[in-house]
């Protein structure tokens, strides 16, 4: 296994952690799915995503992004039910070019978000908080 490969892994177990805490994952089998990036460049993590989730047996899995590049788009289309790109420009350059704000969400933010959301629909409250790691990349 290619030492990036085992740090993606690390990283994904460590948000996993962090986002999820105690609860249990959502199955996902049956139901609707929509993935969503803020856009697509080369689309290597949504489509690793999209082959994670489909791998979950959805019933309709559907790929939505802002911004992204056209080739990209098409090929999501092999793993996804639908892809909806509202924007594909030539040249793209990167994601970040089309927006006026382009600020990272910390981990700090997507928990907040995740745990207002559970609250919200009475999922099972977290019986303890989720414990605080430290990024392993340099990210927060």
């Amino acid at each position: 296994m290619s030492r990036i490969v085992q740090a993606e892994e690390q990283e994904i177990a460590r948000r996993d952690r962090l986002y999820r805490g105690d609860r249990e994952p959502i199955q996902l089998g049956g139901h609707t799915v929509i993935l969503i990036d803020d856009g697509l460049a080369t689309g290597a993590t949504m489509r690793a995503a999209a082959q994670a989730v489909r791998a979950m047996q959805p019933a309709r899995l559907v790929v939505a992004v802002p911004v992204a590049v056209g080739e990209t788009c098409a090929e999501l289309r092999a793993t996804a039910d639908e892809v909806v790109c509202a924007a594909t420009p030539d040249p793209f350059h990167a994601v970040g070019v089309w927006y006026e704000d382009f600020a990272q969400t910390s981990d700090d933010e997507v928990r907040d978000l995740l745990n207002r959301n559970w609250r919200s629909t009475g999922a099972r409250a977290e019986t303890s908080p989720a414990p605080t790691l430290p990024p392993e990349d340099g990210r927060s």
